[in-house]
């Protein structure tokens, strides 16, 4: 959905400068915004608005200060034909600021239409819905880990719905997985034959990948009748006995075809920082576990691994990432190496399967909602390069360095996190100021 943008001028008519960039800004945002006819500062702002946009900027705002902090929408300040703020603008906005008035300034033509994907994406999830398939709460494999987690509370889905518009509807596994193996053997072998030459299942057993496209298209006819769904979620390890497979490689076709998005064990906080970041940033994306060097015992047992791996220095500011036996949930076009295995763990039946894949190395941010949905903490990093242990359930690991490891331990909302490629913070702080979330950074 593109935002709505309402450009409004400061003086009584517009300028000739205010045209020349408004022009300017149609041109940077594209497809990304819809444009409203101009109108003057002090006028009623329609309710379709995602924001006003300020094209020209002038000592005029000094004096409308009162209809400024009327405003009761975004306001952004884009005063250079570059499609960021002009420097000299720095003094108005401070001047706005002091005064409780928050503008929002782009640095970059990119940032600009970051700001418009974040805008359109507030609008298109009132109404959206996610959809989460689980039975028993708690009630399956490892009942002790999985009972504790705040996103199947009802406060959380309460607050999704009233922070966001956003709805979750829940579902049956069980009947999903029936609806799986319903699907007619002959509509299997043609799917599996349109996605052989794209997706790599080595050592996978053929009645193992049959299944896992049975689960797509199981998904795939769900999503089909719910036009609305934004992301899908499965309780699969804690419910895993109600499925011969596991979701992985459904959840990869679904994200390349429709860009839906996903939520290992239903975790619906992680669904909607994957929607934050891949519909705002348009930066690749992935899920995975956190197991900080300093929790010592507690992670290694948990991953079955005898010790962390070597670093050169400050061992206590590193982070084993690993989920499922291997690095995390990536789609294959997020990923720099990328193939469907046999499963890792233990809990899950044995003709499922797995996602085996990595980020490029170099610069990596982690991103997570907090349970209040109003506070989103980021944690630039550096991932350094992979690990591999033999019979553990961590074939292939990645491992984090992270700024202040005791800071990162204090301050994470939760073991599972987001990742997306590169230092992303600066973008995140961004978009936080127009979908209302106090950016945080670890």
């Amino acid at each position: 959905m593109a935002a709505t943008l309402l450009p409004v001028h400061l003086e009584d008519a517009p300028t000739d400068t205010f045209r020349r960039q408004l022009a300017a800004l149609h041109e940077h945002a594209g497809s990304l915004a819809t444009w409203l006819e101009p109108a003057p500062l002090g006028g009623t702002v329609p309710g379709d608005v995602s924001a006003v946009v300020v094209p020209d900027m002038s000592g005029v705002a000094y004096r409308r200060l009162a209809d400024l902090q009327d405003l009761d929408v975004p306001i952004l300040v884009v005063t250079s034909e570059f499609g960021t703020v002009s420097m000299w603008d720095w003094e108005i906005r401070d001047y706005l600021r002091r005064r409780s008035v928050q503008t929002v300034a782009p640095t970059s033509a990119e940032e600009f239409r970051d700001l418009c994907r974040a805008l359109g994406l507030r609008e298109r999830l009132r109404g959206a819905r996610m959809l989460a398939y689980q039975d028993d709460l708690g009630a399956g494999m490892q009942p002790d880990i999985f009972k504790r987690f705040y996103w199947w509370e009802d406060e959380c889905v309460a607050d999704l719905e009233a922070r966001f518009g956003l709805s979750v509807e829940h579902r049956s596994y069980r009947e999903l997985a029936a609806r799986a193996k319903a699907v007619p053997e002959d509509r299997v072998t043609d799917e599996l034959r349109r996605i052989a030459a794209t997706v790599p299942m080595p050592g996978l057993a053929p009645c193992a990948q049959r299944d896992a496209v049975r689960m797509y298209l199981a998904l795939h006819d769900e999503v089909d009748e719910t036009p609305d769904a934004v992301a899908v979620g499965v309780n699969c390890l804690n419910e895993s006995a109600s499925a011969t497979t596991t979701p992985c490689l459904a959840f990869d076709l679904l994200y390349e075809e429709r860009g839906l998005l996903w939520g290992c064990e239903a975790d619906l906080t992680s669904m909607l920082t994957e929607i934050f970041v891949d519909k705002s940033l348009n930066s690749p994306v992935m899920m995975t576990n956190l197991y900080p060097f300093l929790m010592g015992q507690a992670a290694l047992k948990h991953e079955g691994i005898p010790f962390f791996p070597e670093v050169p220095d400050h061992p206590e500011n590193h982070v084993l990432v690993a989920h499922c036996g291997y690095f995390g949930e990536i789609p294959r076009t997020c990923a720099a190496e990328w193939a469907c295995r046999p499963p890792v763990l233990e809990i899950i039946d044995e003709n499922a399967h797995a996602i085996d894949a990595r980020f490029p190395e170099g610069p990596t941010t982690l991103v997570k909602i907090a349970s209040d949905l109003t506070t989103l903490t980021v944690c630039p990093a550096e991932l350094t390069g992979y690990v591999q242990y033999e019979d553990s359930d961590c074939l292939n690991g990645g491992v984090l360095r992270v700024e202040d490891g005791f800071r990162f331990v204090e301050s994470i909302p939760s073991h599972h996190t987001v990742l997306t490629t590169g230092d992303q913070v600066r973008r995140l702080q961004l978009v936080g100021e127009v979908l209302g979330l106090d950016v945080v950074r670890i």
